[in-house]
């Protein structure tokens, strides 16, 4: 098993552009000595892959899949269709995953629900450890390790080994990509809401009308209307239904009730 330290995380690590191949090829020769070769995506929900400050395509220039024929990044549905990616949205934590199903530190009944029929097709691989990247503001990157092995199925062993480091490593870059090349829904650095916008976008969360919301706090509708639409203002958001997605990513309200 390779000994790993917090010298071979800082050699992923991303603080500018130019950091981008080197951390690359980083994480590429530290996957190949545990006999995987890593897939990355910074944003599932994204057509773009991730490149060098050259423009250049990490997956092929780098992490060497073959630019040819059916490759994943080219799979426009692969972000709906792969088991690997709906995961992602439901699990936070390295987990594996084949044919059978997936395989976590933590049960996840989410993912058992997941369909992995027609796995190696949809997938693109016979199996994969793979490491979801929540991002700020609901963006989900992925780092997937796929066995140089084609045919072998059973990650059971790589995972107990090399689950951890990979989350870490995975994790490390991506977050390190999506800051320097600047791929993040940015917002106001000051943002702030009050309490009262708060207050009425957790009502609003719930359905209630802005008259509803104003009997319950004992406040106009305009009063309401007020705030929630000096709220969108400061999120950036064009509608009412932005506004309480913006700030439910954000940390200031909770979609459970939904």
């Amino acid at each position: 098993m390779p000994q790993f330290g917090l010298d071979e995380v800082d050699t992923v690590r991303i603080r500018t552009l130019h950091d981008i191949r080197p951390a690359a090829e980083a994480l590429h020769r530290i996957a190949m000595g545990c006999g995987m070769r890593a897939a990355l995506a910074h944003d599932i929900a994204g057509r773009r892959t991730p490149v060098d400050n050259e423009g250049d395509l990490l997956a092929s220039k780098v992490f060497g899949w073959p630019d040819h024929g059916q490759v994943w990044w080219r799979n426009t549905r692969i972000a709906l269709d792969s088991p690997l990616t709906t995961a992602c949205r439901f699990e936070s934590q390295p987990f594996w995953v084949n044919a059978e199903g997936f395989y976590t530190l933590y049960p996840n009944s989410f993912l058992s629900a997941i369909d992995v029929g027609n796995f190696e097709a949809r997938a693109m691989t016979c199996a994969a450890i793979v490491v979801p990247v929540h991002l700020p503001f609901g963006q989900i990157g992925a780092v997937s390790f796929n066995p140089i092995e084609r045919d072998k199925t059973d990650l059971s062993e790589e995972f107990r080994e090399y689950g951890d480091i990979f989350g870490i490593l995975a994790r490390t870059f991506i977050s390190g990509y999506v800051h320097v090349t600047g791929s993040l829904q940015g917002l106001p650095p000051e943002l702030r809401l009050s309490k009262r916008e708060v207050e009425c976008l957790r009502w609003a969360a719930i359905g209630k009308t802005d008259l509803e919301i104003g009997m319950i706090m004992a406040r106009s509708r305009a009063t309401v209307r007020f705030h929630i639409h000096n709220a969108s203002i400061k999120l950036n958001a064009v509608n009412r239904s932005q506004t309480v997605f913006k700030a439910a990513q954000l940390g200031y309200i909770s979609l459970d009730a939904l």
